[in-house]
Order: structure tokens, then sequence, then C-alpha cells
């Protein structure tokens, strides 16, 4: 099998981070490792980060903080590819009690990645590079 480009989804990045339920975890692990092992590249998305960081919160009841350093260990140790910026977001200290706040940063990111400006009443977002506030 050629190697691929592979995008997971929160349901599969949340069982790799909870290891819950344990089958899932098992089946989710076994994948992305075979799928390194065969020279695929394993991405997760911003909105995947997102979604996953809420989830650790609203769901599994994990502070901010811990909902960051999970996905920070996550995406150092694991093997899957995120965009550089939002991997450089992730290693930032004090980001659980940041602002802007995680999601709003990597709004930011994606928005400043592709060239634009970012417009936001968001105050606290105008110390970021290229953001217009309203």
């Amino acid at each position: 099998m050629r190697a691929a480009e592979i995008e997971l989804d929160t349901s599969v990045v949340l069982r790799l981070l909870v290891a819950e339920p344990a089958a899932q975890y098992e089946k989710a692990s076994a994948f992305v490792s075979q799928s390194i092992k065969r020279g695929a590249r394993v991405h997760v998305g911003d909105l995947v980060l997102a979604e996953a960081y809420f989830a650790l919160q609203s769901f599994y009841g994990l502070s901010k903080k811990d909902s960051l350093k999970a996905l920070g260990l996550f995406v150092e140790h694991s093997g899957v590819n995120v965009d550089p910026a939002s991997a450089a977001i992730l290693r930032q200290p004090n980001l659980a009690s940041a602002k802007p706040g995680f999601v709003d940063r990597l709004i930011h990111g994606a928005c400043h990645r592709n060239g634009r400006v970012f417009a936001t009443f968001e105050k606290s977002a105008s110390k970021l590079e290229a953001t217009h506030l309203l």
C-alpha cells in the first residue's frame, strides 16, 4: 500500500488523548502507528485541535491548562503533523490564561497564513500581527 495523507477526526484524537474506550484507543493507536510506519503523513487540523480542546474540558472535565498540556504533548510526541504555527501556539507559556485564547489564536494563525488581515472586536487580539480592531 502506498503512503497516504491521512487527516484524523476529533473522535480519533480524543481516543488517543484519553485512552477511552480502551478498544477504540487500541484501534486508533495501531492505525496511527502503522500508518506512520508505512510512510503516511498523519495530520490533525486546527478545527480538530479546537474541538478536542473544548471536548476535553466539557466532556472529560479537564481544566484549560490540562487540556492544552494534553494537546501539546500529543502534538509533540505522537508523530502526527499539525500546522507549524499551531504547534508554536501550543508551546506558548501560560496559554491557558492568555488573551486572546487558544482558539482565537488558531483562527488568527489560519488567517495570517492565508495572507489575510484579521478583523475583530476582541481588544486582546489587537496585539497579534496583521489584526484590525473594529
